[in-house]
C-alpha cells in the first residue's frame, strides 16, 4: 500500500466517523426539538479550530470541558474523544479514557506528540463542520 492510499483511507475513515456522529447528534436533538443545541453545535463546529490555532489545543479543550452547561461543548470533547480513541495514527494512549482524561493528558504530551494531535483533531474537526453545515437547517 503507497502512502497516498494510506492517507486516502485515513481521510474516509475520518470522514465516516464524522458523519456518523454528527447524524446521531442532529437526529436525537431533532427528536428532542432542540433547535437551540443544533444552532450551538453547528456554531461550535466553525469556532473551535479557530480557537485551537489561536489559544492551541490543550486550552481549547480546556475552555470546552469548563463548559459543562453547553452541552454541544461536551457533546464535541466527547466526539473528539472517541475519534482519537480509534484514529488508524495512534497519537495518545486513550483506552477507557473521557474528555476530561483527555484534557490531563494533553499538558503532560511532548512538542512533536502535541503538534501532531492538534494536526488530527482538526483534521477531524474540519469534517465535522462539513457535515453539521449539511445537516443542520438554519
Amino acid at each position: 500500500m503507497n502512502e497516498e492510499t494510506k492517507i486516502k483511507g485515513i481521510e474516509s475513515g475520518r470522514a465516516k466517523f464524522a458523519w456518523e456522529r454528527v447524524n446521531k447528534v442532529v437526529q436525537q436533538w431533532k427528536e428532542e426539538k432542540d433547535k437551540k443545541k443544533l444552532q450551538e453545535y453547528k456554531a461550535y463546529t466553525k469556532k473551535i479550530p479557530m480557537y485551537i490555532k489561536t489559544n492551541g489545543l490543550g486550552a481549547t479543550l480546556a475552555f470546552m470541558l469548563s463548559k459543562k452547561d453547553k452541552e454541544a461543548y461536551q457533546k464535541l470533547g466527547q466526539q473528539i474523544t472517541e475519534w482519537l480513541k480509534q484514529a488508524p495514527v495512534q497519537i495518545i494512549d486513550l483506552e477507557n479514557a473521557n474528555f476530561k482524561t483527555l484534557v490531563e493528558k494533553i499538558v503532560s504530551l511532548n512538542s512533536s506528540s502535541y503538534r501532531a494531535l492538534t494536526i488530527e483533531v482538526l483534521a477531524f474537526l474540519n469534517w465535522l463542520r462539513r457535515f453539521a453545515e449539511g445537516l443542520i437547517e438554519d
